[in-house]
């Protein structure tokens, strides 16, 4: 069973439900699709409120019609070594400018949550014991300084994320 973990805490009651198979979202949740029936879905209707999940392979680029229609993006890590997630975080935030909720679902290990945080998650489906037991402690890991821009600066005075983007006097 997982926990859907943002910064202010652990979430209750969440209402989005990734549908498969074997479970479809109930009266009071809402669907999360795969990219290929979300497409479906959106272009049958001009509604909105959309969860869509997103698979490593899967090109981001192909939500930016829709992006408005959106309320959440999953973003699936399958395994913890595969990274692929965050370059889709990165695209949809940056590049695409959604600005509606990206949760990382999957294999969410606690020393990825504060780069996924810098890379432009802001809700995270964990099921790691270990993970729980440390976000319900409060225990983030985390590095005070950072050399790349991401869509979060760096909280720290004196972190070095602005120097590739060039907004410091040069």
């Amino acid at each position: 069973m997982s926990k859907i973990w943002k910064e202010t805490g652990f979430v209750e009651n969440d209402r989005w439900v990734i549908e498969t198979e074997e479970r479809k979202a109930g009266e009071d949740e809402r669907a999360v699709l795969d990219l290929e029936a979300f497409i479906v879905a959106a272009d049958e209707t001009n509604e909105g409120g959309f969860g869509v999940l997103v698979s490593p392979a899967d090109d981001v680029t192909r939500l930016e019609p829709y992006l408005d229609r959106i309320d959440l993006i999953a973003v699936a890590f399958p395994a913890f070594n595969d990274g692929r997630g965050f370059s889709h975080a990165t695209l949809l935030r940056q590049r695409l400018g959604f600005t509606g909720e990206v949760r990382a679902v999957g294999d969410v290990l606690i020393d990825q949550v504060p780069l996924m945080l810098r890379t432009g998650f802001d809700s995270f489906s964990v099921t790691n014991a270990v993970a729980l037991k440390r976000l319900e402690e409060g225990r983030l890991p985390g590095i005070a300084q950072r050399y790349q821009p991401t869509a979060r600066d760096s909280a720290v005075a004196g972190g070095f994320s602005w120097r590739r983007l060039g907004t410091a006097g040069a």
